[in-house]
């Protein structure tokens, strides 16, 4: 009998625990969307930053630094993990921009850079365009000509037809949430959690 009443205790708290949680892609989501209340001006100037922790100007940023400040709200500072892993490989990350070592100011603020980190560190999803294939959470990086890059997070929310999710970015008019997931050639998708 009291072996009975353990286990149906056990499976009542464990039942209890797991439906009164949320994963960390839903809180991740959820702290995005938090973002797009922040008036932010889109600003790619480079910029002097403490280490770790560091971050440009609140109301300043790049599509980059939404990724960067919500991971960030989630305990992970990806300055510092996308600076360690350069440093540690180095021959791994691009060389864009002539660099011949690591600057903890600005290397996590280059969207190939994190798609290297993510590709390295984090899961890498397929490139699709099935709205089914991306989940509240998922990174998204873009082509958007050229060599110009772009990067935002995937969100719970969906479309006005309820077909695709929404993403947060910033692609020069602040910190937005917008029904774009399939404006551009994507070009990486990735799940990240330390």
């Amino acid at each position: 009998m009291k072996m009975t009443m353990l286990i149906i205790f056990l499976l009542i708290f464990g039942l209890s625990t797991s439906f009164g949680q949320s994963n960390f892609y839903d809180i991740l989501s959820d702290s995005t969307l938090t973002l797009t209340k922040q008036n932010v001006t889109y600003d790619p100037a480079y910029f002097r930053l403490d280490y770790p922790n560091g971050d440009v100007p609140s109301n300043k940023g790049v599509c980059t630094d939404v990724v960067i400040r919500v991971y960030r709200k989630l305990g992970i500072d990806l300055q510092k993990e996308v600076h360690e892993d350069m440093e540690q490989n180095f021959d791994q990350y691009p060389k864009n921009w002539g660099s011949v070592h690591t600057d903890k100011n600005i290397d996590h603020r280059r969207v190939p850079n994190l798609m290297t980190f993510f590709t390295r560190n984090g899961t890498v999803l397929v490139n699709s365009t099935n709205p089914e294939d991306y989940s509240a959470g998922d990174i998204v990086c873009w082509n958007l000509g050229g060599s110009v890059t772009h990067i935002g997070i995937v969100v719970k929310e969906k479309s006005t037809d309820g077909r695709r999710n929404l993403v947060v970015h910033n692609i020069g008019s602040g910190q937005v949430l917008e029904d774009c997931l399939f404006n551009f050639k994507i070009i990486g998708h990735y799940r990240y959690q330390n």
